[in-house]
């Protein structure tokens, strides 16, 4: 049995969506947050179809339904790759009147017809101290950042220390290709602060950075060395997803998955870390002793 009824409530209660046979869970609140068809569905202003199990029935293909949420979620939503779809969520977004959604559609399809191909990783290369605190302020994503620039240095290299600039350089490139739907990730050639370094950001602001040189003293004069601590730039990367939602991270949550004080921003070279690891297992040793 069915009926018709009216939806009006709480914007944090929760509804019950069958959408051509797709089930679908929400708020009211996220459907009525766009002044589109389901607000009036859900705002009381229209009559809604539901079954005797509470589900409210909505005749259209579910399938790209979930992308109609996302968007009336965020304000924003990927456009699927092919024309047929993008040219089947145009039809979903026309019938709700989600007119943003539309817009996005009608531009994919058109870009697809004159041929225009967007890629699908792209990494700002930054020109000015402005335009790096523009990109990171407006992206709602985590930003990563590598200050890149071998000419900084003004003493000699150690013997390693190309190669190992060549290695950070390719781990940003990796990371960039697995990540670059999640993160935004910036390169630095220009600053004059450091030689190689890894920068960290969630929410607009710095949360950690992974510095990558350090100083070394022959008997003649000073080195500089470059190092790849990839291990602590993976673990700064995947720390640096917990700022993809809009509430902050909890941070018995950060210290539980960094013991090197991520959230502090404190940055070690790969041998002050083997140091201080050292210097851990000892203290623990002589504690089991006595």
């Amino acid at each position: 049995m069915s009926g018709k009824t009216t939806i009006k409530g709480n914007p944090s209660q929760y509804v019950k969506l069958n959408v051509g046979g797709s089930l679908y869970y929400t708020t009211i609140g996220t459907l009525t947050k766009h002044d589109t068809m389901l607000r009036a569905m859900f705002s009381g202003r229209m009559e809604v179809l539901s079954d005797s199990d509470g589900w409210i029935l909505i005749d259209r293909c579910g399938k790209h339904f979930g992308t109609i949420l996302n968007f009336l979620r965020d304000g924003s939503v990927s456009l699927p790759e092919s024309t047929k779809e993008i040219a089947e969520l145009l039809s979903e977004a026309k019938y709700y009147c989600i007119a943003e959604l539309a817009e996005s559609c009608n531009k994919a399809l058109s870009k697809k017809e004159r041929g225009e191909h967007e890629p699908i990783c792209g990494v700002p290369l930054i020109t000015s101290q402005k335009e790096e605190e523009m990109l990171i302020n407006s992206t709602t994503k985590p930003a990563v950042k590598l200050l890149i620039n071998r000419h900084n240095n003004k003493y000699s290299y150690t013997s390693t220390s190309d190669d190992n600039l060549l290695k950070n350089i390719e781990l940003f490139d990796k990371l960039s290709l697995w990540y670059s739907s999640r993160v935004l990730f910036l390169k630095d050639v220009i600053s004059t602060s450091e030689i190689c370094c890894w920068v960290f950001y969630g929410h607009g602001k710095k949360v950690s950075e992974v510095c990558c040189t350090s100083i070394v003293y022959a008997t003649d004069k000073k080195h500089t060395k470059v190092e790849c601590p990839e291990a602590r730039i993976y673990e700064e990367t995947l720390n640096i997803l917990l700022y993809e939602s809009r509430n902050a991270p909890d941070q018995e949550l950060m210290q539980a998955t960094s013991t090197r004080g991520a959230v502090s921003g404190m940055s070690y070279t790969s041998d002050e870390e083997e140091e201080r690891t050292g210097i851990e297992r000892l203290r623990s040793n002589k504690c089991n002793n006595n």
